[in-house]
């Protein structure tokens, strides 16, 4: 199994950047996907869910409104919009297949900065 995650970089305050998860040597639609973050020093945090087939999908409260978690299960592909970006967003992205067992990508940097 493998994801890659992709799409990061820096990007001004206000600005949006999309995030995309490639999974390959599973049966992609099968599983939910997650998106987490973590920020350095701090622990690695939830950022959004979507269930198997889209069903269902959950956000942190800081995503809420600015962030949005697709997928494309043809492409066996997540992504994650994220708009009005704030310095605080600023983490190292990984995606998540939920298991069991779990698989991590390697993780993608976003910075916010001006």
């Amino acid at each position: 199994v493998q994801l890659v995650e992709s799409g990061g970089g820096l990007v001004q305050p206000g600005g949006s950047l999309s995030l995309s998860c490639a999974a390959s040597g599973l049966s992609f639609s099968w599983y939910g996907v997650s998106w987490y973050r973590q920020a350095l020093g701090k622990e690695r945090g939830l950022v959004a869910f979507i269930s198997s087939i889209g069903g269902v999908i959950t956000y942190a409260d800081f995503a809420k409104g600015r962030f949005t978690i697709s997928r494309d299960n043809a492409k066996s592909t997540v992504y994650l919009q994220m708009n009005n970006l704030k310095p605080e967003d600023t983490a190292v992205y990984y995606c998540k297949v939920r298991g069991p067992p779990d698989y991590w990508g390697q993780g993608t940097q976003v910075t916010v900065s001006s």
